[in-house]
């Protein structure tokens, strides 16, 4: 790699969501294959009116999801790796596709938290793939095994 080149730059989407630690890993462990760096981005927004206590502050979503982020970049194995972690107020997929505008390489769970688990993409995997100006890589639960069904 050419010392004046930026380093290979793995952008995720990190929401809590079992898929979304999926895709963290993956894209570390892309990362240290190829002497990069990864951006985890967490979008937040305030619920619209607060429906109980633990909807205030200091339980508000920007805390919940700054503690979430946090315990979650703790439990991955990133040595070697340089990760770097921001927190966006914005719908998901605008956060995601403005984090990776000078990325090589957009990861982002096929489902996160919301919507109909049923579905095979998610609305946000669905908008950054059709929209990124990188690479797109959807981490999708690992098949069952068929002799457990």
């Amino acid at each position: 790699m050419d010392d004046n080149a930026e380093p290979y730059l793995v952008v995720v989407g990190l929401d809590g969501s079992d898929l979304s630690l999926g895709a963290l890993e993956w894209a570390v462990n892309e990362a240290k294959l190829r002497q990069g760096a990864v951006r985890v981005v967490t979008a937040w927004h305030y619920p619209p009116v607060p429906s109980s206590v633990e909807d205030t502050a200091p339980n508000d979503a920007f805390h919940y999801s700054q503690r979430m982020q946090a315990g979650t970049l703790a439990t991955v194995d990133s040595r070697g790796v340089d990760v770097s972690a921001v927190l966006v107020r914005d719908p998901p997929a605008k956060a995601l596709l403005r984090a990776a505008k000078d990325a090589q390489l957009l990861v982002v769970g096929s489902r996160g938290h919301g919507g109909f688990a049923g579905l095979l993409l998610g609305s946000v995997s669905a908008q950054v793939a059709q929209h990124a100006n990188c690479p797109v890589l959807i981490f999708r639960p690992p098949a069952k095994d068929s002799a457990t069904r």
